[in-house]
């Protein structure tokens, strides 16, 4: 299958549009739905969804030891909490997915912020770790759809060549979580208690589910919902939609090579901010939970600055290597993605390792937050031309497409955390670090083999890729 494209066409009747829409203008209607005020209201909700996932496992990891206290066991037993809520925001992003396809975006959101809520407060009184574990897999299940169906939202109202500066700027904003979230969690646990944080974790999200309901609309394109199809062929809405639908995707080896090496790539970030209490926190005798997550404030930082260049770098090389070829081929796209892959995380995080196994002192510890940093900026100069690939060659099935690739990767990342603090305790945190480098390095090689053999992989199995003409 390939994505051959005939001259554009102008549009004499409407320069206007020309000039904002440049792509294909006469198919472009339905993107021109929403004034640019209006996508620009719609991606600011969106971003307050998909940074709640982000919160919610951020402002935990500092309060780790504070928590094992106090439910009288360990650091390495609490540290399963994070594994159930990945697990969880996999199962979450997959149904999210597969029910926005069908019943569209809207109602995803609105249901799944309850959920949410109802978890935070849970896991704010909860007494015991069965208890604690229950009420973070709903915490996690309920906001994990901000992540998949937001991707999905930005793929319903930008087009092409926006897509990659829109996703870019979608995954800065919420990616403001993992910069301030541990800082706030770490500061509210030290200086009252770890669950004040996920009490007003539910009293913010009951504001945000009803500023949702009040402003949100719905963005699917019109007749695209699985609902609308059913009911224009004479048939009944399903109650029922399959929420392991997405992972049908993974068919593809595009998708599949993808996922894996997103996950090569984002277990660096796991393995450098999980056992940060027991790493750098020890190393370099920071005890104090509100230090504990300011350390984590270089990486989101660096995510915040890696987001929205790696989108605008993709755009423009997806418009350069289209005019060079003379036709879209979707997997341009991620040559954006290589220089992170290649340098910034695998170098960042083996550095870092060996900087807090060799180098004490101060020098030790300002050098690791810099390693931090660029660990920060290189995940998302991998990761955001990766999501907006995926909604390019998935457009009608964008959200599915963003939840197989999450949630696959979530649900793998689930069960490699409980092996981190083991692996540091046996074999260092140096070594540790090693092996997370160098499977990052196996996924730039995948990511490579993608953009070298995209055309000939998608011919093996089509999910339903888009054409350059839809």
């Amino acid at each position: 299958m390939t994505f051959s494209s005939e001259p554009l066409p102008k549009n004499p009747t409407n320069e206007v549009a020309d000039e904002e829409t440049p792509l294909i203008p006469h198919k472009n209607d339905v993107y021109n739905r929403f004034s640019r005020s209006k996508k620009r209201l719609i991606v600011t909700m969106i971003a307050c969804c998909g940074l709640i996932p982000f919160f919610v496992s951020g402002s935990f990891i500092p309060s780790i030891p504070q928590i094992a206290k106090d439910l009288n066991t360990t650091g390495e037993v609490i540290s399963l909490a994070v594994s159930v809520s990945m697990f969880a925001t996999s199962l979450g992003s997959l149904c999210g997915a597969a029910y926005s396809t069908h019943y569209g975006r809207r109602p995803i959101y609105l249901a799944g912020l309850p959920l949410l809520v109802i978890g935070s407060l849970g896991v704010a009184y909860a007494r015991t770790v069965p208890e604690l574990m229950v009420w973070r897999f709903l915490q996690a299940f309920g906001g994990a759809p901000g992540l998949a169906v937001g991707a999905g939202v930005v793929g319903d109202i930008f087009i092409l060549e926006e897509r990659g500066t829109a996703i870019g700027i979608f995954f800065s904003a919420i990616l403001l979580g993992p910069a301030i979230a541990p800082l706030i969690g770490g500061f509210m646990a030290h200086y009252a208690s770890w669950r004040v944080m996920q009490a007003l974790l539910g009293l913010v999200n009951s504001f945000v589910f009803i500023w949702m309901y009040i402003s949100f609309p719905e963005t699917t394109h019109p007749g695209a919902r699985g609902i609308e199809k059913a009911r224009a062929e004479g048939g009944k809405p399903r109650w029922f939609v399959n929420p392991l639908r997405p992972l049908g995707l993974l068919r593809s080896p595009n998708i599949l090579f993808m996922s894996v090496a997103g996950f090569f790539v984002l277990l660096t970030n796991f393995v450098l901010m999980v056992p940060i209490a027991y790493t750098i926190g020890e190393r370099y005798g920071i005890s104090n939970e509100f230090f504990i997550g300011a350390c984590f404030l270089p990486v989101g930082i660096g995510h915040m600055v890696g987001a929205p260049l790696a989108g605008h770098i993709s755009d423009k090389i997806v418009v350069q290597w289209r005019e060079k070829r003379g036709r879209w081929y979707p997997e341009d796209r991620l040559r954006a993605s290589i220089w992170g892959a290649l340098v910034f995380v695998p170098l960042s995080t083996l550095f870092s390792g060996l900087l807090t196994q060799y180098v004490p002192g101060t020098l030790g510890l300002v050098l690791n937050l810099v390693c931090l940093f660029f660990n920060g900026v290189g995940v998302d100069l991998t990761l955001s031309p990766a999501a907006a690939y995926i909604v390019d060659v998935l457009r009608e099935r964008s959200a599915e497409g963003m939840a197989s690739n999450n949630g696959f990767r979530a649900l793998i990342i689930s069960f490699a955390i409980p092996a981190v603090l083991p692996s540091i305790a046996q074999y260092g945190v140096a070594a540790t670090n090693a092996g997370a480098a160098i499977l990052s390095w196996v996924g730039c090689l995948m990511i490579w083999t993608i953009i070298a053999y995209g055309d000939e992989m998608r011919s093996w199995y089509d999910v339903g890729f888009s054409r350059e003409e839809n």
